[in-house]
């Protein structure tokens, strides 16, 4: 139970104390009358004694009474009604709440800090969120005792109230006080006529009540002298007179009314009767009219929410209520019950406001106490002790013992026991009646007085007496009231000699509930019995007691019990949290029937603290769905709003028809809550979820769809997906391109352009939109019921703060409340339906017509449900909710939420990684810039599908959308040799006829048949076609005409793509750059993004040779003639539909070779391969006069037409095809300046050896195919580049795919640190000199005419590398093995065996050899070595040169 403010023995003495009846004449009534108070009322405060008193008991032992309490009652001769004392008892509860502002009670129990106080209500309820600091900011001690003042007070008036009855004498009246006034005319007549009153009440049987202790009650005769207004003489006299008559100690004069109106009207009187009157009365005015509410059918909240449907019996209307009077008027027969009631009663009518006791002064309050003890020491206590000596002697006389009863006690109890008889075994005998003079009522009367008295030890011999004779005579009724006071005697013994006999109390209270029917004493029983178990902490039986007592006939007592046993479960030694919470609820629900909803809502919040998070998600909405209604019923809105509201936000696991009903009380609620304050500021709504960290935020217009075959750039819109890497690609395009316009720096100010921001972009910056341009916010709804929700009106929430920021000045913030839709416009969806437990994106877009700063707070919408959608299971329409309007209306409320979006955790210093830290996140924050321009992309015939190799020709269109010119238009991209506006030529050189007949994407020229398979030459410069100038080869300057694009202008440009080299599916992206003339602070730049999918399928593989011809000199007389092998395959697979390849021409392109002509054996003018099919051509190539700008084109045509390679588009992607090489030369030739000038000579002669085997030469070879394509024939054309770059090492058009093997061994190795130059291999070496002998291939010579043949011998010499080299030629045969001694013996060198010369870049020189032969045969002459080192070279690289192959010549002999 909870903590009470008395102690157990002053609850149970304050509860049976001597009563003493008052009769007032009309005159002494009226005195009393000027303070607002009956003569009962005036002397309550001063009826406890604040002395001990002494008095003897039967055995004439001197015995000591503390702390002794009366009680006057004025005397009512009907007993009070049950649905009166019901309703009494109600009110009690109902006015006594818990306080505001007191310091809350907490008790730690286990884990939990339970908040058992007016501010458990906060502290509780799941919405407040500072409920663990309030618990622990008022937890200063390990342990508060709770208090529940309402069960106190409820206790006390019970005890008050109850009925007297026959078969006890604790509440029958002692005494008797007869008052008159002394100002009426003959007072002692007065008092004759009030004593005959008193007789007549007692002894007349016309009056059964009030009940009286014994026949001849004291008679206590009290003169009330009024002192402001009457004679003291008189009153004095007449006092005289009654002492004389009744005796100085049965007559009392007591004084009141000392003070005068007019006088002392600042003195300040205590008022000690408010606490007494108060009590009862209904003081809290909204608790009134709180109760008054509740009366009526309320409109809407019904039930407490315990179940679903609503039962018949548990009905919240009072018309049926079991504390209702059934006839409010007229069958109580109340009218002198409610004039002259029992205190309480009396009480009732008093005004809390009504001033008590104004005409007394404190002398006055001291005349009463004195009055009071007067009376309780001279006239009551004297004839309690003389009744008690009566009885005492009648029952000796009668039971013919031993001298005294008391004297006796210990033999009764020493002797042998009978064994008493269960409960079971009693017969239903409570209809049993003694007579008033029966002995064993007689001795409970001795008894009950002894206990009034406080003499308990005698009380408890009596009480057991007498509870044997009522079990032999099968009294229940008696035996069960012996039984209870026998044990509340036995408890109150001092010195606790026995302990307390609980098996007494259980048999009373089975007795008085199952035999007797009375539940009335069995609750009294129990209220002690449990206070008794209490003090000796039996928690857990006073708990079982308590619960046992609950039953349907009294919802209020029921309630009561609950909580209080509830509050022991909390108390015991290992508290029962989980009990107390469970039982608390119960408590809550009862008080809800009982009509008590503070209570009701206050038990369901302290038990919240304990279910709460703790997964119990029924539990829990069935809590805060009781708090709701209950809170909506006290018109606690905000409460309500907030119960309901907990019930939608978790992850509810009701049934779709309950979570429907919630949804729809959570609407009514809200609406009736808003409806209160229809100004104040838009609420939070909790549903749908929003997770705003999935917020994104776009900036632009909505991409257009393709319109036939002109299709938009693929730009950027919420459609797409984030990818993380195509992000980096985007970014890394605009740093190059922001690069090459700022001349190869990124400026510090430099903010990649982002289109579209999201969790995973970076929001660490303002972001940038352009005014007149749409923002679109995606916001992601979650709907986490199984009933769907309809938003209306569903728009975003902004604040815009105006800035021109041309100007530098500032405006002033703008909220959205303005509707200033000259800033700002919004975008509303009407309707947007969330399905059950979907997530669903909404797409609201703001207009800015305004420079300046935004803020996105959030969204606001009208929040419902939808029509029908779910049934009203468990809502009964007869209640009040307004069913029909609901569901065929539908209802919504307006509210907002709030999009905060928590920024990326810093993770970067020390004091970041060691604390949890986060970044901004200002996606809803854009700055609103200047106008800008706006460019859209359109590409036409643009194909999706090209062979690898492929050129096609489409066009690019390009308008301004916008209201301001742009200019420096630039595309980049990642892949620049897969497309090309043309170079310099392309506008300058037409179409010509033929080309433009066959639609061919080259320009042709028709050739001359003669000049088939010879070289037809053209030169063209790089920096024409963009390269060699400087720039990054991704940057492409778009041709604009006047490089500008006007306001509203379009044009369009021929764009030739060409398909890349390998086979798949490869995504291309461009990105357009472009600026506007105005240069504006904010922005400087804007790009368009496009990507590009294109599926490229096989056709052509090349793959090249080039080696040095062994044709010295060339018809100039110049050497370093090369022949170059082609061997072209047809590798395309017959599913594409390519019938064949014809190959139509092969161009080279170099700075220092050229093809001279074919020397094809084959005799066919065209080139065809059908699939798998490959053709072999060689060619001769020289070496072209130095151009160290120009590039020289040479075409060697197989069919009729001559492709100009060195036009556009075949010099553009040849070009463009070479720009990796231009990187690694430039970064080569950093390299080079970087390394010591120590090493310089060194690398400079490795890499002249190096270059001798090197050769620059490009192959472009240019095709046809011929496709059948729905039974129509197409024809094709395309390129292959083949870069050749060392002699002998074959070249590809594409490289080969290496296949790994299988399992690899791992290696480990040490990187080298100092990169040393690679010496030159022997084959480089091996090249510097190229060698050639000329001689007759046979020569006749007769042997017999002379025996030497001599036969002259000429040896070609040339020097492949640009320096100056020594050779040194050496004739001697090498001594080698016997077998070339053989070969070599009969033929020898003439003349000089060594020769030693130098030869010059470029040079051929010509020795002159003879060779002496002396018999025929075959001889090889390739025996002359040849060393050779470059000039002022140490002979580190002096290397044997080899001859490129065997010399035989034939001696014949004529």
């Amino acid at each position: 139970m909870a903590q009470c403010v008395q102690s157990v023995q002053e609850f149970i003495q304050d509860s049976f104390v001597p009563l003493v009846a008052a009769l007032c004449s009309e005159e002494a009534e009226r005195l009393t009358r000027r303070n607002n108070l009956s003569f009962a009322e005036l002397v309550r405060p001063f009826c406890r004694l604040t002395s001990e008193v002494h008095m003897r008991d039967p055995n004439n032992q001197l015995h000591i009474i503390k702390n002794l309490k009366i009680a006057v009652n004025n005397i009512i001769t009907h007993p009070p009604q049950p649905g009166a004392i019901r309703k009494l008892l109600h009110d009690v509860v109902s006015v006594s709440q818990p306080a505001e502002g007191l310091v809350a009670n907490v008790i730690t129990a286990g884990d939990y800090d339970l908040n058992i106080s007016d501010r458990s209500v906060k502290a509780s309820v799941p919405w407040y969120s500072n409920w663990k600091e309030t618990l622990m900011e008022l937890n200063t001690s390990t342990f508060y005792s709770a208090t529940t003042p309402w069960f106190e007070s409820y206790r006390e008036c019970f005890l008050q109230s109850m009925p007297a009855s026959d078969h006890e004498f604790l509440n029958h009246y002692v005494a008797c006080m007869l008052v008159v006034s002394s100002s009426e005319p003959d007072p002692v007549e007065q008092f004759l006529k009030l004593s005959q009153e008193q007789h007549r009440i007692q002894h007349s049987s016309e009056y059964s009540y009030p009940k009286w202790f014994i026949p001849n009650t004291l008679k206590y005769y009290v003169l009330l002298h009024d002192v402001s207004t009457g004679e003291e003489q008189r009153a004095d006299s007449i006092y005289e007179e009654m002492k004389q008559r009744y005796g100085t100690q049965g007559c009392y004069l007591l004084k009141i009314n000392s003070r005068v109106s007019n006088r002392g009207a600042d003195e300040q009187i205590p008022d000690p009767w408010s606490q007494y009157l108060q009590k009862n009365t209904i003081q809290n005015q909204d608790s009134y009219e709180d109760y008054t509410v509740s009366n009526k059918n309320t409109d809407h909240l019904i039930s407490d929410g315990l179940d679903s449907e609503i039962k018949d019996g548990l009905s919240n209307n009072f018309k049926t209520h079991p504390l209702q009077l059934d006839h409010p008027s007229g069958s109580l027969d109340s009218v002198d019950y409610m004039k002259a009631s029992t205190s309480l009663q009396d009480s009732k009518k008093s005004n809390s406001g009504t001033p008590h006791g104004a005409c007394l002064t404190l002398t006055d309050h001291d005349r009463i106490r004195q009055f009071i003890q007067e009376f309780t020491f001279r006239g009551l206590l004297p004839h309690i002790e003389k009744t008690i000596r009566q009885l005492n002697d009648q029952l000796i006389s009668r039971k013919g013992l031993s001298r005294s009863l008391f004297s006796a006690t210990k033999k009764w109890f020493s002797g042998s026991k009978v064994p008493e008889k269960s409960i079971n075994e009693l017969k239903n005998t409570s209809g049993l009646l003694y007579p008033p003079e029966a002995p064993e009522l007689q001795i409970r009367k001795m008894a009950d007085l002894c206990f009034l008295v406080q003499h308990y030890e005698l009380a408890y011999s009596c009480y057991h007496t007498a509870k044997k004779d009522f079990l032999n005579d099968q009294a229940m009724l008696y035996a069960a009231g012996a039984l209870e006071m026998a044990a509340v005697s036995a408890f109150l013994q001092p010195g606790a000699p026995r302990p307390y006999p609980a098996h007494y109390m259980e048999t009373a209270i089975q007795t008085y509930r199952d035999i007797c029917k009375n539940m009335v004493l069995a609750e009294r029983c129990v209220l002690l019995s449990a206070e008794i178990l209490k003090s000796q902490s039996k928690y857990s039986e006073a708990a079982a007691l308590l619960i046992r007592l609950t039953s349907e006939d009294s919802d209020l007592r029921s309630a009561l019990l609950l909580e209080q046993a509830a509050h022991c479960f909390i108390n015991m030694k290992s508290p029962m949290v989980r009990k107390f919470a469970f039982h608390m609820i119960l408590a809550g629900h009862r008080f809800s029937k009982a009509g008590q909803k503070k209570h009701a809502l206050r038990c369901y919040c302290q038990a919240m603290q304990v279910y709460k998070g703790k997964g119990w998600s029924l539990a829990e909405d069935h809590i805060n769905f009781t708090i709701g209604r209950q809170s909506f019923t006290l018109r606690q809105l905000d409460n309500a709003v907030s119960a309901f509201r907990h019930i939608l936000i978790n992850d509810s696991k009701q049934p779709p028809a309950q979570q429907g009903a919630f949804l729809r009380e959570y609407l009514y609620v809200y609406k009736n809550a808003t409806q209160l304050s229809p100004d104040g500021p838009l609420p939070q709504l909790p549903l749908p979820y929003i997770n705003s960290s999935a917020t994104r935020v776009f900036f632009g217009h909505d991409r257009r769809p393709a319109e036939g075959e002109k299709q938009a750039a693929t730009h950027v819109s919420l459609d797409q997906e984030y990818d993380s890497e195509s992000s980096q690609q985007w970014k890394e395009l605009e740093e190059q391109v922001v690069s090459v316009i700022n001349k190869g720096t990124i400026p510090s100010n430099f903010q990649p352009t982002q289109f579209c921001l999201n969790r995973y972009s970076d929001n660490s910056k303002f972001p940038l939109a352009v005014i007149e341009e749409p923002i679109t916010v995606e916001v992601s709804f979650r709907n986490p019921l199984k009933v769907p929700l309809l938003l209306t009106d569903l728009s975003l929430l902004w604040k815009f703060q105006p800035k021109d920021f041309s100007a530098k000045h500032d405006g002033e913030t703008k909220e959205q409340g303005t509707c200033d839709e000259d800033m700002v416009g919004t975008e509303a969806i009407a309707e947007f339906l969330i399905n059950s437990e979907e997530t669903k994106v909404a797409r609201l877009k703001l207009f800015p017509h305004q420079t300046g700063e935004l803020h996105i707070l959030g969204v606001v919408y009208n929040l419902g449900s939808v029509q029908g959608a779910v049934s009203l299971d468990g809502i009964d329409p007869s209640i009040g909710l307004q069913t029909g309007k609901f569901v065929s209306n539908g209802l919504s409320v307006r509210g907002r939420q709030d999009l905060e979006i928590q920024g990326p955790r810093l993770n970067n210093t020390k004091e970041e990684k060691t604390s949890i830290k986060y970044g901004p996140d200002r996606r809803l924050d854009p700055i609103i810039t200047e106008e800008m321009p706006l460019l859209e992309v359109f590409f036409i015939n643009f194909p999706t599908g090209l062979l690898c190799g492929e050129i096609r020709k489409a066009y690019v269109e390009f308008v301004n959308v916008s209201k301001c010119p742009l200019t420096a238009l630039k595309v980049v991209s990642k892949h620049p040799e897969f497309f090309t506006f043309g170079g310099n030529t392309a506008a300058l050189t037409p179409l010509s006829p033929s080309a433009s007949e066959n639609c061919s994407a080259y320009k042709t020229v028709v050739t001359d048949p003669t000049s088939v398979r010879t070289a037809l030459l053209s030169s063209a410069s790089s920096a024409d076609f963009g390269l060699g100038t400087g720039g990054s080869p991704e940057v492409i300057q778009v041709p604009l005409p006047d490089a500008v694009l006007l306001p509203g202008a379009s044009v369009q440009l021929p764009m030739w793509l060409r398909g890349p080299d390998e086979e798949g599916v490869h995504e291309i992206n461009f990105l357009f750059y472009y600026e506007s003339i105005k240069k504006h602070s904010k922005m400087c730049h804007r790009v368009l993004r496009h990507t590009a999918v294109i599926c490229t399928s096989r056709s052509l593989h090349i793959r090249a040779t080039v080696c040095r011809s062994n044709a010295l000199g060339d018809e100039e007389g110049r050497g370093d003639n090369m022949l170059l092998f082609v061997d072209v395959e047809n590798i395309n697979t017959s599913e594409t539909g390519v019938k064949e390849f014809h190959i139509v021409q092969v161009s080279s392109n170099s700075k220092h070779w050229k093809l001279q002509k074919s020397v094809n054996i084959s005799g066919d003018k065209d080139t065809k391969l059908a699939s798998r099919e490959r053709a072999k051509l060689c060619f001769k190539a020289v070496r072209c006069k130095n151009s160290e700008e120009n590039y020289t084109f040479a075409d060697i045509v197989f069919g009729n037409e001559q492709i100009i390679s060195s036009a556009s588009p075949c010099a553009d992607f040849f070009f463009q095809s070479l720009s990796s090489e231009f990187k690694r030369t430039h970064v080569q030739s950093h390299t080079h300046a970087s390394q010591r000038a120590v090493k310089q000579s060194f690398d400079e002669t490795v890499r002249l050896i190096q270059k001798c085997s090197e050769v620059d030469l490009n192959i472009v070879v240019l095709w046809k195919a011929y496709v059948v394509e729905d039974s129509k024939q197409l024809i094709l054309e395309g390129q292959h580049h083949v870069t050749l770059n060392t002699v002998g090492k074959e070249a590809f058009s594409f490289p080969q795919k290496q296949e790994l093997p299988e399992t690899v061994l791992l290696k480990f190795f040490r990187p080298e640190n100092t990169p040393v130059p690679a010496r030159p291999t022997p084959e480089q070496l091996s090249n510097l000199i190229k060698t050639s002998l000329h001689y007759p291939e046979s020569f006749n010579h007769s042997f017999h005419q002379k025996s030497l043949c001599l036969v002259p011998v000429t040896l070609l010499l040339s020097n492949c590398s640009q320096a100056v080299v020594d050779v040194m030629i050496d004739l001697r045969h090498k001594p080698t093995s016997s077998e070339a001694l053989e070969i070599h013996g009969s033929f020898t060198w003439l003349g000089q065996t060594q020769y030693k010369l130098q030869l010059k870049g470029q040079e051929v020189y010509s020795l002159q050899l003879k060779a002496c032969f002396v018999h025929t045969g075959v001889y090889n002459l390739g025996t002359p070595r040849v060393f050779a080192k470059l000039v002022d070279q140490v002979t580190l690289f002096e290397t044997s040169q080899q001859n490129s192959m065997p010399a035989l010549i034939i001696i014949n002999n004529i």
